[in-house]
């Protein structure tokens, strides 16, 4: 053999033996840095579960929302002597794991899986004497709302792993008051929300929904100097505790998702629009004799007075011919851009993601002016709608509604000067002459000076509107004579009862609920009844010059 030949042969058989070293190298390598994997699987899962959130607490204190610590079961199937066995001895314990998934799980080649989250400690306490190896707990962080169902469309939810979903638990996320590493000091999030005044509302439209049959039935409590939503409520509601039940269709936030016509109460809107423009005067008189028409269309009065009406008749007697004369004086332009300024013309913003588009006239005309002037051909989320209502009440200002707390000097800051103060007295006097005299009397509680405005609207079922379910809503303000707070209420397809002598529109139901409403929650606000106000009077013009209203 050559020495070029065995030199040859030697490299050759260095090589080999190389690569053999190389490839157990590897494999040991490997070995070392498995477990580190599953390792860096659980020190992920433990980094995910460690994410806190604040308490969230009513304007006086009152925890709705806060985290308390649990227990999840997890398993490293890789670790277990046999995965059968473990599963079945997990099942016979834990009754309402899925027999299949729990399998499917342990028979891929994984070292982290999760097993139950958030388990009760009589279940921690059964695993742990099974004894299985691979099978282990890890504490997290669960969110727990003490009040249940009560103020559930607000709060929102969260996922099982603690992130926001909804209401204001999302925008807790969204604007970064979490602690991803549950080491971070949190302060308390104090809502506008009051929890005693909530129950109250609540507990009303409860009744009211099973008394008058409705579908469903929401209301809203808001406080017209600073914008913020005292209570709200949207049935059938949900438990957040249980935040599966918030996807049920029947569950939606009525209040800020929900787009609605608002009937009547939209003459409110363009009284004040046309007050405001001086183009109308509280003394002029509008023929309400005989229906409009308009090509097909029929403009006709529900319950017609077949006469010439006073500004305060045509609200009062919530005239649809005398409202549209009105808004006519205006015009298209001057109705849309004033309907633009009061905010009911784009989409809401609150603290809550959830909410919608109005829906408006695709091509506004004479006819859709006409219409629009008493809260029909344009749907709005009701929060929308009272916001536009606590603006002619509160001197005049609009103010974007706010579930957190806000201050005066706060609100005025972000307020708009939408129409004129004196405007606004002439509409709290047009308020309170209805609960005196029009539609608006079964809301009239002795004592707080309640006014409001009553809204029937037909619903539309396929493409026609239905005259046998409607959607009944009441505005109102207390105490008119120094407005604190706007009050909403809104029944979904009510049913005529004995009491209501077969009638269906809001005065015989949305109203009285608002009285009812009214008379719990003035007292927990600080409103004191007063029992000597004297009858409203007109602002600015002496009462003899409107005449007898009838």
């Amino acid at each position: 053999m050559t020495p070029r030949r065995a030199a040859g042969r030697v490299r050759l058989a260095m090589i080999a033996f190389g690569a053999v070293f190389l490839a157990i190298g590897g494999k040991l390598v490997w070995f070392g840095i498995e477990p580190d994997l599953q390792v860096k699987e659980r020190i992920d899962a433990e980094a995910a579960l460690a994410q806190t959130r604040p308490r969230i607490l009513d304007r006086n204190g009152k925890q709705l929302a806060t985290d308390i610590e649990t227990s999840s079961i997890f398993a490293e199937p890789r670790r277990m002597l046999d995965t059968d066995e473990a599963a079945e001895a997990l099942i016979e314990v834990v009754p309402e794991l899925d027999p299949n998934e729990l399998r499917k799980r342990f028979s891929r080649d994984r070292g982290f899986v999760w097993v139950k989250r958030e388990i009760s400690p009589r279940d921690q306490a059964m695993v742990h004497r099974l004894g299985i190896p691979g099978v282990g707990f890890l504490r997290e962080q669960r969110r727990v709302y003490p009040n249940g169902n009560i103020v559930s469309h607000a709060i929102g939810a969260v996922d099982v792993d603690n992130n926001g979903i909804s209401g204001i638990e999302q925008y807790l996320d969204k604007s970064g008051n979490i602690s991803k590493t549950g080491k971070d000091v949190l302060k308390p999030v104090e809502l506008a929300l009051d929890l005693n005044v909530q129950h109250a509302v609540r507990d009303e439209l409860v009744k009211a929904k099973a008394e008058f049959q409705a579908i469903a039935a929401s209301g809203v409590v808001l406080d017209v100097e600073t914008g913020e939503i005292v209570s709200f409520v949207s049935l059938p509601d949900f438990d957040p505790n249980v935040p599966t039940d918030a996807l049920k269709p029947d569950n939606i936030n009525r209040l800020a998702v929900g787009v609605y016509e608002m009937g009547s109460t939209f003459k409110a809107l363009t009284l004040a629009m046309a007050l405001d423009s001086g183009l109308v005067r509280l003394t002029d008189r509008f023929d309400a004799t005989r229906p409009l028409q308009y090509g097909r269309f029929r403009i006709t009065d529900y319950h017609g007075t077949n006469r010439v009406l006073s500004v305060p008749e045509v609200f009062v007697h919530s005239s649809n011919i005398g409202t549209a004369k009105i808004a006519l004086k205006i015009g298209v332009e001057g109705h849309k851009a004033f309907l633009k300024k009061l905010g009911v013309m784009d989409r809401l913003r609150t603290e809550l993601a959830e909410s919608a588009h109005p829906i408006l006239p695709r091509n506004w005309g004479e006819l859709n002016t006409v219409t629009v002037s008493y809260g029909h051909g344009i749907a709005v989320a009701p929060l929308q709608g009272l916001m536009a209502t606590a603006a002619l009440m509160n001197g005049g200002v609009l103010i974007p509604p706010t579930f957190l707390k806000r201050s005066k000097d706060e609100a005025r800051t972000l307020g708009t000067q939408v129409i004129k103060p004196f405007t606004s007295e002439q509409m709290r006097y047009l308020f309170r002459l209805n609960a005196e005299k029009g539609s608006a009397k079964k809301a009239d509680i002795p004592g707080y000076r309640v006014g409001g405005k009553t809204g029937t609207a037909e619903k539309v079922v396929n493409g026609r509107y239905s005259g046998e379910k409607v959607m009944n809503f009441f505005t109102a303000v207390f105490p008119t004579d120094a407005p604190r707070y706007a009050l909403l209420v809104m029944l979904d397809e009510p049913k005529p009862t004995k009491d209501t002598h077969g009638f269906r529109t809001s005065g015989w139901n949305a109203a009285p609920t608002t009285g009812k409403i009214v008379a719990r929650i003035a007292p927990l606000l600080g409103i004191k009844p007063d029992f000597d106000t004297p009858p409203a009077t007109p602002p600015g013009i002496a009462a003899a010059a409107l005449g007898e209203i009838r």
